[in-house]
């Protein structure tokens, strides 16, 4: 399952980041890295982007990026 798939209200654990050269090294700065817990906490009315909790703060990500990150152990808050 990718990050863009989980519902508000549900958290898992990063276990692949994707992406290409500076993508991924961008999302890998801003924490997004393997074995990381992230919530899911808000979706816009549109559906991007979407709003996470991880290590402690919040982050706005694009759904087109999310979608390059695999989740596992994905369960209700």
């Amino acid at each position: 399952m990718t990050l863009d798939q989980i519902k508000p209200g549900y958290r898992g654990t990063l276990s692949v980041v994707g992406g290409e050269g500076a993508l991924r090294r961008h999302l890998l700065d801003m924490g997004l890295t393997p074995n990381t817990q992230v919530t899911v906490r808000k979706v816009a009315p549109m559906g991007d982007p979407i709003e996470l909790f991880l290590r402690g703060y919040v982050l706005t990500l694009r759904k087109e990026d999310a979608a390059k990150i695999e989740v596992v152990g994905v369960e209700k808050v």
